[in-house]
């Protein structure tokens, strides 16, 4: 088992518990990954306070995560164990799955290695988890206004009365907005690799905005006051030394969970060390 904040009814963030779920075990074309660090998004605390998706009880909240490979499936190619990766694990866009029930406040979560990229060795796990939704919307807003390299004086009217609302996120924040939806995946995020590197692109955590996982109630509490002006992100993830989930262990557990997937999907679907 593993230790996760989930909760079992829409509500405030009083609704959320931490308590003990089964670690996840890897699909063919998935990671794997163990937390090292979360970051929280206003979607988070939208998606608890009433169902804007599709999701059976028990939700774990959190789109964005950093950490490092612990298994893989058969079929993944771009990453081994013990890679370092982050990402943003939820696609809203995906018409064919409903959400992730699994999100990133957890020791322990499974994510396709599309949507993840390795993390830039400049980037603490903290400022690597507090990015990829972010940047990704931050992206879609560049592509929407159509904005081109050297572009310095562009400015767009974000709305005025009768003109057009654009919105990329969900739900759309205005009765008139037109949504467009937002593109994630890991290659955005690699494109990005050489900007931060390089200094160009820095991750902004709010000064306020740093809480141990045992804190995750506070956290939410901080984000939805509307005053961060970093982003929020939850680290010490209990356990992350391995030490009380050496890998046979996790492997006992993943044997006992992939009985519930179907078909001929069985012990050929991960690998672990």
């Amino acid at each position: 088992m593993q230790k996760a904040w989930f909760y079992e009814e829409y509500g405030p963030k009083e609704v959320l518990k931490l308590g003990d779920l089964p670690i996840p075990s890897p699909l063919h074309n998935q990671l794997l990954v163990q937390v090292h660090a979360a970051a929280l998004n206003p979607i988070d605390s939208k998606r608890r306070l009433r169902p804007i998706f599709p999701s059976e009880f028990p939700v774990v909240p959190g789109c964005d995560m950093a950490g490092v490979v612990i298994g893989k499936g058969i079929n993944v190619k771009k990453f081994e164990i013990g890679d370092e990766v982050y990402g943003n694990i939820q696609d809203f866009n995906n018409t064919d799955e409903n959400p992730k029930q699994l999100g990133t406040l957890a020791q322990f979560i499974v994510v396709e290695e599309k949507l993840v990229a390795r993390k830039p060795k400049c980037l603490s796990f903290e400022e690597a988890a507090s990015l990829p939704l972010a940047v990704q919307t931050a992206i879609e807003g560049f592509k929407t206004g159509d904005f081109k390299k050297g572009d310095c004086k562009k400015s767009i009217v974000v709305a005025k009365k009768d003109g057009a609302i654009v919105d990329i996120t969900w739900p759309p924040s205005h009765p008139r907005a037109v949504y467009s939806s937002l593109s994630v995946s890991g290659e955005i995020l690699e494109n990005l690799r050489p900007y931060l590197e390089r200094g160009e692109l820095k991750a902004v955590i709010d000064p306020k905005g740093e809480y141990d996982f045992e804190n995750v109630i506070e956290a939410f509490g901080y984000i939805e006051t509307g005053r961060a002006w970093g982003k929020v992100v939850v680290s010490c993830f209990p356990n992350n030394n391995m030490e009380n989930h050496h890998s046979s262990n996790i492997l006992s557990e993943i044997d006992n969970n992939i009985q519930h997937v179907s078909g001929n999907l069985a012990k050929d679907l991960y690998c672990l060390k």
